[in-house]
């Protein structure tokens, strides 16, 4: 039996981190909003658990800060990157219009997504549901007028001229909106590890170790996040192979002082896994139906970026789908509109950080040869500090918004770890380095610029 339910201004289906504080935005425009959550309980999740600064901002503009508190958080005040040996400390640079560090914020996922979602409750217009959208409603013309749900007793008919899908990684309805599937590049496995002392307090820890990255980050008073990067086919659980690769692979390349923790985490933990996968953006022309989040656009979250791309969506969003520029989301033709403009005018963050978590994920991999070259060129790079380090890692951060940016870095380290081969092998080593200069150019070419490429297609 389907039950017929009033009409809204807008339903939104997902209340993960996306569908929240859209919630929040646009129930505080004074839209009627219907927010869809088949799980309201409070999820566990390995990713999603550092927020950048740039995030933190967009939080902030959102009204939504107060979401990152009370919530046992740790202070993110940079990075450490570990190499052969040595480490490298990269702060988060200083904000221009506060003149102070800016900072990010670790924590549990669940604790976060469960402030949201109190916050989305507590917002006048915001209706709030247990239920598991189904179906999309469309009309002829194939444009989208509310969905159907089935919640705890019979599935519900919800109506609205506009509708927001932000179901995650695992979309259901990506497909009507985009051809485009998630390419997964590798996994990651998590785990925790109790009462860690990290050699750098308040910062993420970015060991690059072989075969991949592996990273570390304080989420809780007690708790350390690992995530180990597995490239490739993941190994089973079942028959211990995961663990027994985690003790014999990767726990060699951790640093002495972490490695003896790491192990007894591994034998004593849950072990779980994740997708980490590549999604270009689409553009959203689909009449009555806009996609949001990790079901439109993904990179690999070894940067961390993927919360903070998505607050500045809803930021972005706000601004263009206004009371003050579409009076009522039934003016469809003009809703297309702003979303095209909408999908180009994203790129100025979206872009540089999608494409430094995949070109830095190559890099920090480094599968062959030449992108080792690069690996130990950045690292060098790094050890340059001012601007070597500020650049970038306001890149990562959320907080430099421009694209040509990222490239000059990129090729910046290209160079530079050529300049390094040259220096370390000296006349001796001159002929293969001169061979060098091409293959190491090409390599960063092939790294950096397919995914350059995607950002520029709608």
């Amino acid at each position: 039996m389907i039950t017929p339910v009033e009409e809204y201004d807008l339903i939104i289906v997902g209340a993960g981190v996306v569908g929240t504080a859209a919630a929040k935005a646009f129930g505080s425009d004074g839209r009627r909003v219907l927010l869809l959550e088949r799980d309201l309980s409070e999820p566990d999740r390995i990713v999603g658990e550092l927020l950048q600064p740039g995030g933190v901002n967009s939080l902030a503009t959102l009204g939504l800060e107060d979401c990152i508190e009370d919530i046992d958080g740790i202070v993110c005040e940079g990075y450490a990157v570990f190499h052969n040996g040595e480490v490298v400390q990269i702060p988060y640079p200083v904000e221009e219009e506060t003149g102070k560090q800016a900072f990010g914020k670790s924590f549990h996922h669940g604790k976060f997504i469960q402030k949201l979602r109190a916050a989305a409750m507590d917002t006048k217009n915001v209706t709030v549901r247990e239920a598991t959208v189904t179906t999309l409603i469309k009309e002829e013309d194939e444009r989208v007028i509310g969905v159907v749900a089935k919640g705890q007793a019979d599935e519900e008919k919800h109506y609205a001229p506009l509708t927001i899908v932000c179901d995650g990684l695992f979309s259901r309805f990506r497909k009507e909106f985009t051809e485009k599937t998630p390419d997964v590049r590798s996994h990651f496995v998590g785990f925790e590890i109790k009462d860690l002392e990290l050699p750098l307090p308040k910062h993420g820890h970015v060991i690059l170790a072989k075969p991949a990255p592996v990273l570390m980050y304080q989420i809780g008073t007690h708790e350390t996040r690992v995530l180990v990067d597995v490239p490739g086919q993941l190994p089973s659980v079942a028959n211990g192979d995961l663990k027994q690769y985690m003790i014999d692979v990767v726990a060699p390349g951790i640093p002495e002082s972490l490695q003896k923790k790491f192990v007894e985490a591994v034998e004593t933990e849950r072990l779980r896994s994740m997708p980490n996968s590549f999604l270009p953006p689409s553009a959203n022309q689909s009449c009555g139906l806009i996609v949001l989040g990790d079901a439109m656009n993904m990179r690999h979250p070894l940067t961390g970026g993927g919360m903070t791309v998505a607050l500045n969506d809803v930021v972005l969003l706000k601004d263009y789908l206004s009371p003050e520029s579409i009076p009522s989301f039934t003016e469809t033709d003009v809703v297309v509109q702003q979303m095209n403009a909408f999908h180009w005018a994203r790129k100025s963050y979206c872009t540089a950080i999608n494409v430094l978590a995949m070109a830095l994920y190559r890099l920090f991999a480094a599968e062959d040869d030449n992108l080792a070259v690069l690996q130990r060129g950045c690292f060098e790079y790094f050890k340059c500090g001012g601007d070597c380090v500020n650049g970038p890692v306001g890149l990562l951060s959320g907080l430099i918004q421009r694209p040509l940016v990222l490239v000059y870095h990129f090729f910046a380290v290209a160079f530079y770890a050529i300049f390094c081969e040259f220096r370390l092998g000296g006349w001796r080593q001159a002929p293969i380095n001169i061979i060098r200069i091409f293959t190491v150019l090409y390599a960063a070419c092939v790294t950096i610029l397919p995914y350059l490429w995607s950002e520029t297609k709608s």
